[in-house]
């Protein structure tokens, strides 16, 4: 019993860490290069690359929640063990964390790099298009709900056996085409949290609106499947099937 815990708060680290580094690292090392740069797009991509590939990669083995929003949302839909919960969110926070200092010690060895944001995310002067509080909070709620919603139904009874990565890795780029101009893009408390603590001051004040909304979102998403997916039928956590709610 220990040891699967231990498989599993494991590969929650490692993916957070890879969609944090693979998505923010996309963001700040080729901020340098505008003209060559991958610009939105690119970051859109890297962020649903970087979950599709670990979704395959540990999903087997922890369900490969790597945000604390999917964790507390699935939850909430009857998809995640009690015990795994805080195990998981603990997990998810030390992988970002690492992933942004990792990102910081690469991105500081150019001379004259400036970590400006450091891919963190905000509200107000600090959104990249100068978005209001209750803007940025609406997009959060929204996007975190149908991200979670996604999950749910692509990997429910029906849903095509082993292909979930797929739709779910499209809809966080998706969700990041919508929403790097208003946010930067959150959706996950866990990857704001390890670039706001290295980007520091009013980046850590505004943090908690990227905690609230997106387990919000996420937890609304958990109770009206509840509501529309019959409980039979809830039988996956992500990718593959998950025996957490055992």
């Amino acid at each position: 019993m220990q040891d699967d815990m231990a498989r599993r708060v494991t590969a929650e680290l490692f993916g957070t860490f890879w969609l944090v580094f693979g998505g923010c690292g996309a963001a700040v090392l080729n901020a340098a290069f505008p003209a060559l740069g991958i610009g939105f797009l690119g970051v859109a991509f890297a962020f649903g690359l970087t979950l599709l590939t670990m979704a395959y990669a540990v999903g087997p083995i922890s369900g490969g929640h790597f945000n604390p929003a999917v964790t507390l949302g699935l939850w909430s839909a009857g998809r995640c063990a009690n015990k795994h919960v805080v195990p998981y969110i603990i997990a998810q926070l030390i992988g970002a964390i690492a992933a942004s200092a990792v990102l910081w010690l690469i991105a500081s060895g150019k001379p004259d790099w400036v970590p400006k944001g450091f891919a963190a995310n905000g509200y107000g002067d600090l959104s990249p298009g100068k978005y209001s509080l209750t803007a940025c909070l609406i997009c959060e709620l929204v996007t975190s709900f149908f991200f979670l919603y996604i999950i749910i139904g692509t990997t429910s009874k029906g849903a095509s056996s082993g292909f979930a990565g797929i739709p779910i890795g499209l809809a966080l780029t998706l969700i990041h085409l919508i929403s790097i101009p208003v946010t930067n893009t959150s959706v996950n408390p866990a990857r704001s949290t390890g670039p706001a603590l290295f980007a520091g001051g009013a980046y850590i004040d505004q943090l908690w609106l990227f905690w609230v909304a997106p387990i919000a979102g996420a937890m609304f998403a958990g109770a009206v499947a509840r509501w529309m997916f019959e409980p039979d039928t809830m039988v996956h956590t992500t990718v593959v099937e998950d025996r957490s709610t055992a």
